[in-house]
């Protein structure tokens, strides 16, 4: 279990920095350095932040970078006509892109458990309408990029 949560804090952090380098215009090498050395498993200003999985971490935001125009591309694709990535508010912006990558790049991580993670990490920053609408695009974009993984669990239990 130490791992899963590990991951979940990996996930949060990854936002957090994917947020920070959109806003700031702050460099991966940079984000990394600062949530490495500063943030992840320290107390900052009261708030402490959970130990993470620092290659997790890095992964998520190295493959964010490397992949954000396929990632912006597919989000866009999923997204309401007329309201592409670049107007979703930037915390929503680095939730998508963070789990777009996960669907879209690592097969390792299984949909259901990218989807739900990164809909807890939304419960982090609002409380309304935002995590339905993460779930929601995250669950187009598994279900193209992983055809058939999102179905399998519902047939397997009809199959009983």
């Amino acid at each position: 279990m130490a791992k899963a949560s590990e991951r979940s804090a990996a996930r949060l952090a990854a936002v957090q920095a994917l947020y920070q380098m959109d806003v700031a215009g702050k460099g991966l090498v940079d984000a990394l350095a600062e949530f490495e050395a500063f943030w992840i498993g320290r107390e900052v200003e009261g708030v402490e932040f959970q130990p993470a999985e620092n290659a997790f971490f890095r992964d998520l935001l190295a493959g964010v970078v490397e992949h954000q125009r396929p990632l912006d591309q597919r989000v866009d694709a999923t997204l309401a006509a007329g309201w592409p990535l670049k107007r979703v508010e930037p915390v929503l912006r680095a939730i998508l892109r963070g789990g777009a990558y996960e669907l879209m790049y690592r097969k390792d991580v299984p949909a259901r458990v990218a989807i739900t993670e990164y809909v807890d990490v939304t419960h982090s920053f609002y409380g309304e309408d935002e995590p339905g609408f993460v779930n929601a695009v995250l669950d187009a974009i598994a279900r193209e990029a992983r055809p058939g993984e999102l179905d399998a669990r519902g047939e397997r239990k009809a199959k009983k």
